[in-house]
């Protein structure tokens, strides 16, 4: 079966960088479309970044853009957050999403993602 893995997160001093990772197992990579989310506390789930199979198309939250790059590595299987410039306003857990797209394309709703990964804490101290 699919299954997701992040890794990566932890805290960080405002202004700090993480790079998160997801590795991604039980499905032709290649053909989906990954995306990453996060949920803070008593808030919901929100999108935050995704790129289309192809890796030609992504798609940012507008408080994200300039600061993360999404991208990814067919030969690994693997999606990356590179999030630069953090803010204390991004502490949540952060979540791999996949979607076994069937055009070169991405969606910003969670509820177009079948496959997701457990999580993983970034904590920003100001």
């Amino acid at each position: 079966q699919v299954q997701l893995v992040e890794s990566g997160g932890g805290l960080v001093q405002a202004g700090g960088s993480l790079r998160l990772s997801c590795a991604a197992s039980g499905l032709t990579f290649s053909s989906y479309a990954m995306a990453w989310f996060r949920q803070a506390p008593g808030k919901e789930r929100e999108f935050v970044a995704a790129i289309s199979w192809s890796g030609g198309i992504t798609g940012y939250e507008d408080s994200v853009k300039g600061r993360f790059t999404i991208s990814t590595d067919n030969a690994k299987n693997t999606v990356f957050l590179q999030m630069n410039s953090l803010k204390p306003e991004d502490t949540a857990v952060y979540y791999c999403a996949a979607n076994p797209a069937g055009s070169d394309t991405y969606y910003r709703t969670r509820f177009a993602y079948p496959h997701w990964g457990q999580g993983t804490q970034v904590t920003v101290s100001s």
